[in-house]
């Protein structure tokens, strides 16, 4: 069996993570009611920006639950997951926040990124360690 306190772990991590979902999701909203856009961006760099700040955070957040959910499977420990979960969840809020800066690559977009990929590093070389 797995350790609850493991699992209440990815649960925490993948409720920060959906929220954080829903408010790039909203931001893309607002921009599209205010530019009146019903689909795509309609040539407005904000929406632009708001739809892949969305969409990158979509596209990783998914697999990297999935991995923090592997960890609890293998039976890491809570507090690996709370770090990982962490790092990455501080590393997606950077980067939406650097995706919202006019001025691009954004600082925030870069660091976001750079926290990121150490996660996703831990994330792997943890599994790794744990099947070993």
């Amino acid at each position: 069996m797995y350790d609850l306190t493991a699992a209440k772990a990815l649960a925490l991590w993948a409720a920060l993570h959906l929220v954080l979902l829903l408010l790039l999701s909203g931001r893309v909203v607002r921009l599209r009611r205010r530019h009146r856009v019903a689909i795509g961006d309609a040539g407005v760099p904000e929406l632009t920006a708001a739809q892949r700040a969305f969409g990158n955070a979509a596209e990783y957040i998914g697999p990297t639950l999935g991995g923090l959910a592997a960890l609890v499977l293998v039976n890491a420990p809570a507090l690996l997951i709370h770090g990982v979960g962490a790092l990455f969840f501080a590393g997606r809020v950077l980067h939406g926040y650097g995706m919202s800066q006019t001025v691009q690559p954004g600082r925030g977009r870069v660091l976001g990124m750079m926290l990121t990929y150490t996660a996703l590093i831990a994330l792997v070389a943890s599994l790794v360690v744990y099947l070993i």
